[in-house]
């Protein structure tokens, strides 16, 4: 990667942040407000953000309440920020009110390995070791071997456990394949509650990883009691080269400072925006290097080899409770093979890449890419989000 000397900003306004029918969807933000040096539950209502934070004090308490989206559409609030004055603030900032990621209390929780296409590039990963430069040749054998056995394959089916009796047999059976098509889905912890950063911040790649990328995603948003209540979109940084190294790897590929960017808003289910209307969505990817280098990408739900409820019921159950709720990031189907550096190299990532992840529904999450090491640090954690919601007498 190149030095992180130079950070662009990303130009946010309201009119790119919101989704395309901002005016029928109940959207949820949080604010960080100096005044009270932490953060508000707000609703944004048009071009402007009312702090709720007197009826909920946190995102996971609004997210029990059956009423939710007519507390964030209706309900007095307190303060009003313009949404451009947030978007323009730097992040980090603790002097300026800004937005941060739309959830706090709630357990950041992640799917792997749900669309047929990245589950060949975990392959790949696993096949070469991490190391990018045997990519293209690795990708070309394990593309002719197994290309069509794997569509249309529903996850624990018979029809998977033939496909899995082929692939053992040729020698090409994987533990990616095993959580892709067999009967368990893999679902990992992402990241530690309130760690992950908003729309507008830097977004963190460890300093000594050359191969990686970003994952656009749907993420859910569940309550205690397993109930999908929203959505949103998330960026789960990926480190190929580290995780091809060994699965076992996986949290140090995958949980790193700043390493997780969830918004820019949670847009609650409703009427207009249902289960249905998550599987549908269509998610966008825009690179744009600080060399004029832009690559484009997408990801369908429709793809999903996975129901995401089924998905939710892996993760909550009478095997495992969240009191607080969880969030879920469900997959990708984008898997970068577009060389960057070098012939058969693929993409990874170079410091300073502005990565924008829209959906007409959601919005659009936007961030730059820096080294995990350079980036704000965290230091706003549980205690601390306690301490100043007493502090402000709204606990």
């Amino acid at each position: 990667m190149e030095s992180a000397a130079a950070r662009p900003r990303p130009v946010l306004t309201a009119g790119s942040a919101l989704p395309a029918d901002a005016d029928r969807a109940a959207l949820v933000a949080r604010v960080h407000n100096p005044e009270w040096d932490g953060p508000c539950v707000a609703a944004v209502r048009g071009e402007q953000v009312v702090d709720l934070t007197a009826i909920a004090p946190t995102v996971s308490d609004l997210m029990e309440r059956d009423d939710a989206a007519a507390v964030v559409r209706e309900a007095d609030g307190g303060h009003v920020w313009r949404l451009d004055e947030l978007l323009d603030a730097p992040a980090g900032r603790r002097d300026v009110p800004h937005l941060l990621a739309p959830i706090d209390l709630q357990v950041i929780k992640a799917a792997g390995v749900t669309f047929v296409r990245s589950l060949l590039e975990r392959v790949i990963e696993e096949r070469t070791g991490g190391d990018p430069a045997q990519a293209a040749r690795v990708r070309a054998r394990v593309g002719q071997m197994v290309s069509g056995t794997l569509d249309g394959i529903r996850p624990g089916s018979p029809e998977a456990d033939k496909v899995k009796e082929l692939l053992v047999s040729e020698g090409l059976w994987s533990q990616y394949l095993e959580v892709g098509i067999g009967p368990d889905p893999e679902v990992f912890t992402k990241a530690p509650v309130l760690s992950a950063v908003g729309t507008g911040a830097d977004i963190g790649v460890l300093g000594v990883s050359v191969w990686n990328n970003p994952e656009p995603e749907a993420v859910l948003v569940v309550d205690s009691r397993g109930r999908v209540r929203g959505a949103t979109l998330g960026n789960d940084v990926n480190l190929r080269d580290i995780e091809g190294r060994s699965a076992l790897l996986l949290s140090r590929a995958k949980d790193n400072n700043a390493s997780c960017a969830i918004g820019p808003f949670v847009r609650l289910l409703d009427e207009d925006f249902d289960l249905d209307t998550v599987r549908g969505i269509d998610i966008d990817l825009r690179i744009d290097g600080t060399d004029g280098y832009v690559l484009r990408g997408s990801s369908s739900m429709r793809e999903i080899s996975r129901d995401v409820l089924d998905l939710v019921a892996a993760t909550h159950g009478p095997h495992h409770q969240y009191p607080d709720g969880f969030v879920l990031f469900t997959g990708t189907l984008f898997a970068p093979t577009e060389d960057r550096q070098a012939p058969g190299a693929g993409f990874t990532h170079e410091y300073g890449d502005i990565v924008r992840i829209s959906s007409p529904r959601l919005g659009a999450l936007v961030n730059t890419v820096v080294p995990s090491e350079q980036a704000e640090p965290w230091t706003f954690g549980v205690r601390a989000l306690m301490r100043n919601l007493a502090q402000r007498g709204v606990l």
